[in-house]
């Protein structure tokens, strides 16, 4: 059950607990069920609650989660919410407001936040997917909201969004013949992407990719359930997967990445990154030793400059109210300025 997971999770020395609905298939009543019977077996230990707002279910989700005694909930300001991403922020504190549980957040800054980041969210607008609604489909085809926007990424890339119901429909078929694996990152994007080709190319599995022969093989752990045996031989022929634990047949690789690193990492966690990203680690590590090096001085001198509004042209309630968000926004873009001057 999953109690009995989460207690030897907590044995193995986890801080806290956080359910992840990735799909927002998470009912409320389910909620507040698990939720409950966690806070009864592990009362000294945070259960955190995640889900996303693809189903229409997730504030009545949290509330639920909430009077069963989750310790932490996860929102988004209103201007990035709804749709695949999670439920509103300021929905929530209004629902909560009087309430044993009221958080105490302002609905009035709160605004201010989601103004801006509606403003920020335009720039982006060519990018957004078709999925900025409640999409109930979610409920029979069980996929996550990330991976919806995955799907409608590559169809639109192929100029194949007519196709979207009939990929949404061979998902759980692939699934299914793969061994049920979960719908997160990873797996989620090597199923998706094999019912995109299945749909696509008008015969199943005629193209296979990469990581999808790896997973069928074993590079990626053990599937939950048996693969189908016909589907595993079109993939991988007579070649076996592999029997014992993936990561002992790879060469160990944190050595090689502290070495190509040299001095641009000043931690561990920098050489985790290397061996995990290492295409973008280096980039990111000059970036900031370039950013480091610039004096605090310097910066806030900067900060404040871009800042300042002179009198005349301000707003009163611009001129009495900090609005630091606008302020880092500011500062990233001095930093991102500096980093490709250097």
């Amino acid at each position: 059950s999953y109690v009995e997971m989460a207690r030897r999770m907590v044995d193995m020395g986890a801080d806290s607990i956080c359910i992840k609905d990735m799909a927002g298939l998470l009912s409320p009543y389910a909620a507040y069920e698990l939720v409950r019977r966690l806070k009864e077996a592990l009362p000294q230990t945070p259960v955190q609650v995640h889900t996303h707002y693809t189903s229409g279910m997730a504030t009545a989700t949290l509330l639920k989660a909430i009077e069963a005694g989750a310790d932490v909930v996860d929102t988004a300001i209103s201007a990035l919410a709804l749709g695949t991403s999670q439920p509103p922020t300021e929905a929530l504190v209004a629902c909560l407001q009087g309430t044993p549980w009221d958080p105490g957040l302002d609905l009035e800054l709160l605004a201010e936040i989601a103004d801006y980041f509606a403003r920020v969210r335009e720039k982006y607008e060519k990018y957004e997917g078709q999925l900025r609604t409640v999409d109930v489909r979610v409920l029979a085809y069980q996929i996550p909201g990330g991976m919806l926007s995955n799907l409608d990424a590559q169809l639109r890339e192929q100029n194949a969004l007519d196709r979207y119901d009939e990929v949404l429909k061979e998902v759980p078929r692939v699934r299914a013949e793969l061994g049920y694996p979960p719908l997160v990152t990873p797996s989620s994007q090597i199923v998706g992407t094999q019912a995109v080709l299945n749909v696509l190319m008008g015969e199943r599995y005629k193209v296979v990719p990469k990581e999808v022969r790896q997973y069928v093989l074993g590079y990626y752990g053990r599937p939950p359930a048996p693969i189908d045996p016909e589907v595993q031989r079109k993939i991988a022929g007579e070649e076996q997967p592999i029997a014992g634990r993936p990561a002992d047949s790879l060469p160990p690789e944190l050595e090689k990445a502290r070495q190509a690193l040299g001095d641009l990492a000043t931690s561990e966690k920098d050489v985790i990154s290397m061996a995990l990203f290492p295409q973008i680690t280096p980039e990111f590590l000059r970036w900031r030793r370039t950013f480091t090096d610039v004096p605090g001085q310097v910066i806030a001198a900067i900060a404040a400059a871009l800042a300042y509004e002179p009198p005349e042209a301000a707003a009163p309630e611009a001129r009495a109210t900090a609005q630091p968000w606008k302020w880092a926004g500011r500062l990233e873009a001095i930093r991102a300025r500096s980093f490709r001057a250097g």
